[in-house]
């Protein structure tokens, strides 16, 4: 038993295995898995188009479009003059790369073709690379899935990839390159080693204890003084061997590192929020009485006319919502109806949806008149709005709030008139930007502890995926609290340390791996 928990400790201090068998280039194997071959760059004429394969027959095929030329050295561009292997008609002049496996993307050869952009030309080479046996069209994420399967990637990486593709902010492309650059998976292994040499320590007692005292706050024992210095031992060292010894002395209390690790993961949990609104978008909403300029901030922020902008009182009645990317952050801009008893039963309606927005949102923007304070709008909406969501603080509620004077250009010198007391807020003028700058580093701030920073903050969790094993591991770790029992405990451990490795790729369903690489475009 001791040796298989030893092989599973050094795994997990290790990493995941690296394949590093060399494959042929030669002609595939009777029934050898298939060589693909696809479009990597982007669709339509263009002045490069890469279009790759992966697969034991890469080789093959170079030799066959560039004959009777060798395989070029590899990682090296090469100018080779492609040829149709059917009929010998040029296709094209083009830089070729050869990548033998495993040092590739994929873990397997591969092969690129750095042709000349246009339709002809692409579909000349994507024909004669369907007419080599052993090769066929990738289907969508398969170059990636093959790099999953090989090794090269872990799942979480995997993931950061996919959203490194399809990053459209500052923000989404730094998180998405710590999680392709391992950092979420490097932690989760971390996490999965402690558990590991917990589990070992919880077997070994179970192994090698022979009387019934000796189970006896067996969890809060152990450590750097290993049990057997507790009391007169029953068993000799010498009897384990001396790896099993060795991680044995040297490993921290397991009852510790489980507490402290609980610990981390609830930390994360708390924060998976932040990681899911800095992938999909937080949720800012635009708010106040008619005629503040609600309008005029959402056209202005999103840089299109979003909005009709009209002196008349209630112009919007519905939500309008608009995808921006403010200071970096990715953001579903709402603007709504001014909040006022409603005139009709169609300015009630958009009143009732503004107000149901106000609730899901993650940030408001509270504009006012800065020249109209007094008004019974504007202090109702102070007393309503700005007070109730102003008086929470961050740990009680999620939401966050910035106050806006609009029409600033409207005011004296000597700033807004008598009114109620204000609480921190910005002046801005929508009609000549001023303020402006301002208004877009205060709403970077705010976007910041909304979303998480990746430059300075933790992995975050941007799944659901993530969240799920982490609260699985968590609830886990709460069963081995509460074990009096060291079969349970080390049972409550094994499990908990199954969710982490899932969560990085180990033992993953083919739903699961479906649902994952389905985004992926062909190609990648």
């Amino acid at each position: 038993m001791w040796r298989g928990l030893w092989t599973l400790a050094a795994q997990a201090a290790r990493g995941p295995r690296r394949l590093c068998t060399r494959r042929s280039s030669g002609p595939p194997a009777p029934g050898s898995g298939a060589t693909i071959f696809a479009l990597s760059s982007g669709q339509g004429r263009c002045g490069i188009a890469v279009i790759r394969t992966s697969g034991s027959a890469s080789g093959h095929a170079l030799r066959i479009l560039t004959a009777p030329r060798d395989l070029p050295p590899a990682r090296h561009a090469s100018l080779r003059l492609l040829r149709d292997p059917r009929s010998g008609e040029p296709l094209d002049r083009a830089l070729v790369l050869w990548f033998p496996g495993p040092q590739s993307f994929t873990g397997e050869d591969c092969v690129e073709f750095h042709v000349h952009g246009g339709p002809a030309v692409v579909s000349g080479v994507l024909q004669a690379l369907g007419s080599v046996p052993g090769l066929r069209p990738a289907e969508a994420g398969e170059f990636t899935r093959r790099a999953f399967a090989n090794g090269k990637l872990n799942l979480t990486e995997v993931e950061g990839l996919a959203d490194l593709i399809h990053a459209e902010t500052e923000a989404q492309r730094r998180q998405a390159l710590r999680q392709l650059d391992g950092e979420l998976g490097h932690l989760c292994r971390g996490w999965a080693e402690t558990l590991t040499k917990a589990l070992a320590h919880v077997e070994a007692y179970i192994d090698f204890g022979e009387d019934d005292n000796l189970e006896e706050g067996v969890l809060e024992q152990g450590g750097s003084t290993c049990w057997w210095g507790r009391k007169t031992p029953r068993i000799s060292p010498q009897r384990l061997p001396s790896l099993f010894l060795s991680a044995c002395l040297l490993s921290p209390t397991a009852d510790i590192e489980v507490r402290a690790l609980e610990v981390a993961l609830g930390a994360h949990l708390r924060d998976a929020r932040r990681g899911q609104r800095l992938r999909s978008g937080a949720h800012v909403v635009v708010t106040g009485p008619p005629n503040a300029g609600k309008s005029s901030l959402v056209n202005l922020l999103s840089r299109k006319p979003v909005s009709i902008v009209s002196p008349e009182p209630g112009t919007t009645r519905d939500v309008l919502e608009t995808p921006v990317d403010l200071a970096g952050f990715p953001v579903l801009l709402s603007d709504t109806a001014g909040l006022r008893e409603g005139v009709g039963p169609v300015e009630q309606e958009g009143v009732r949806r503004a107000q149901e927005r106000l609730e899901q949102a993650d940030l408001i923007l509270a504009m006012l008149d800065a020249s109209d304070l007094a008004s019974p709008s504007s202090c109702n909406f102070l007393a309503t709005v700005v007070a109730s969501v102003g008086t929470q603080s961050p740990s009680d509620s999620s939401q966050r709030l910035l106050l806006v004077l609009n029409k600033s250009d409207l005011l004296s010198p000597e700033g807004p008139g008598p009114g109620p007391d204000l609480p921190p807020h910005l002046l801005l003028s929508c009609l000549t930007g001023e303020g402006l700058d301002g208004l877009l580093e205060a709403l970077r701030k705010e976007l910041a502890a909304v979303c998480g920073d990746p430059s300075t903050d933790p992995p975050l969790l941007t799944r659901a995926r993530h969240q799920h094993h982490l609260q699985g591991c968590l609830n886990a770790l709460g069963h081995y609290k509460q074990s009096k029992d060291l079969a349970l405990a080390a049972e409550a451990l094994r499990v908990a340390r199954g969710h982490l490795t899932r969560l990085t790729g180990g033992g993953g369903t083919e739903e699961i791996l479906d649902i994952i690489f389905r985004d992926f475009c062909v190609g990648k």
